[in-house]
């Protein structure tokens, strides 16, 4: 063996000097190390700034509780207006007691140990023509094994104890259906493209919903950021965030031609150290997005200005979807390599640049997804989690790896999730989906939109 050495330093292998002019000589991988380093240090940048801002936005003027204290507590708001006076009672491991609002609509009790309690709100305590904007949800469960902290939140609004015309009912829920539908269609699209054009079905896509959601309230309700300004940079770090997984853990596991199940189960593995990761950093508290929650009606629909605005997002990022997939040339390429990706490469297309541009898409959408959802239901470190199920009878329901059987599949399910509430408890309404699903998959394996070779 050859050894090389300088005056004044030890001696060194040839082979050494060899595999560092190599690493100099191979620029993308230069490239994509960098980038690598610079997304990281920008996540550990942002997240720094957690420790000294982890109180719930609904929340911010609260003293942290002391060392060993574990606290239960909330904010009431109808129309952003305190509603003091209202009565909490909570219960849970040998534990009874109760808390009242104040005058600011914050309310608290500090509870004797960790476990798992119940906050029920006193219905009859609440102002006269305001009520729960789900009246089934007049209790809620809360988990203080893992955090100190807990935040329960009760959205108030118009009374719905007042029984509404079954017309009426119907009309509401098929609106909620939609707003829920066009939510559950922007992250079921990333999961189908990914589905498409690499098999791999992702576990993880739910944490990048939480990831999006979490993102936007750590910079707008912390770092004070305006909210579009916020969702921009969120939208883009979720794309980055897209391109690192393929960059860093897809593209070499498929250049290992590892197969699908054992790439699926890293997938799993992968979304349970993001999960714990985001509870580390984020706590377990629930996060409130502030948003425009002035209350708007259309006719017997009770709605707000988010939520519109929301559904008008929603929809206009569906139809560039539509477009870039349908009129584009990089839409017209993923959509060959999605049909067939040897005969693709044959043709001269790139897969593996049409893959990664895929991951940065999927990322961004379901980024902007999270964002949406965020403003609308709150956030935490399961919301993902909550709604991973949901999405992949999305695209089961439409069809695998189609991106407008995702969409139609989404809009059944969000549906039947909220018009199954006018026929049985609020409880089971994902179940009626779920049944819904093993129907159509009898009658039709490949799902509305999809094809039969796909199956498998």
């Amino acid at each position: 063996m050859f050894w090389v050495a300088s005056k004044g330093a030890p001696a060194r292998p040839a082979r050494d000097v060899e595999v560092g002019l190599n690493r100099l000589m191979n620029p993308s991988r230069t490239r994509a190390t960098v980038v690598f380093s610079a997304l990281m240090m920008m996540f550990a940048v942002l997240f720094s700034s957690l420790p000294a801002t982890t109180a719930n936005a609904a929340d911010a003027t609260a003293t942290p509780a002391p060392i060993g204290q574990l606290l239960i507590k909330g904010t009431l708001k109808n129309n952003n207006e305190p509603v003091a006076g209202v009565e909490m009672h909570i219960t849970g491991d040998a534990f009874d007691g109760k808390a009242t609002s104040g005058e600011d609509g914050k309310w608290q009790i500090e509870v004797p140990k960790k476990g798992t309690y119940k906050v029920e709100i006193n219905l009859e305590t609440l102002p006269e023509g305001v009520g729960l904007r789900d009246a089934d949800k007049s209790v809620r469960e809360v988990d203080l094994n893992i955090t100190s902290t807990a935040a329960v939140l009760f959205p108030l609004g118009k009374d719905m104890r007042v029984v509404q015309p079954f017309g009426e009912q119907v009309v509401i829920r098929a609106f909620a259906g939609l707003n829920l539908g066009l939510l559950l269609a922007l992250a079921a699209i990333g999961i189908s493209l990914i589905f498409g054009t690499t098999g791999l079905n992702n576990f993880a896509h739910g944490e990048m919903v939480t990831f999006g959601a979490l993102l936007t309230w750590l910079l707008h309700a912390q770092l004070g950021l305006d909210l579009i300004v916020a969702a921009v940079i969120t939208i883009a770090l979720s794309a980055g965030f897209g391109w690192l997984q393929d960059a860093a853990l897809w593209k070499p596991l498929r250049k290992r031609r590892l197969g699908l199940n054992q790439m699926m189960i890293v997938s799993i593995g992968f979304s349970i150290v993001l999960r714990y990761l985001m509870l580390i950093f984020f706590e377990g508290d629930t996060k409130v997005l502030s948003g425009e929650f002035s209350p708007v009606e259309i006719g017997p629909i009770d709605t707000t200005v988010t939520s519109l605005i929301s559904m008008g997002i929603s929809g206009v990022a569906l139809a560039a979807v539509a477009y870039f997939l349908t009129r584009t040339r990089l839409g017209k390429a993923a959509r060959a390599v999605s049909d067939n990706a040897s005969l693709a490469a044959a043709t001269g297309i790139d897969v593996e640049r049409i893959i990664r541009i895929i991951w940065v898409v999927a990322g961004a959408l379901t980024g902007l997804a999270g964002i949406l959802y965020g403003l609308q239901f709150q956030a935490n470190w399961l919301t993902g989690f909550a709604i991973l199920l949901l999405l992949f009878a999305s695209v089961t329901l439409g069809g695998l790896g189609t991106a407008l059987g995702a969409t139609v599949g989404a809009m059944i399910i969000g549906f039947v999730v909220e018009m199954s509430s006018l026929f049985m408890p609020t409880d089971l309404k994902y179940a009626a989906s779920l049944i819904i699903l093993i129907v159509v998959l009898l009658v039709r394996p490949q799902g509305v939109l999809g094809k039969k070779q796909r199956i498998g």
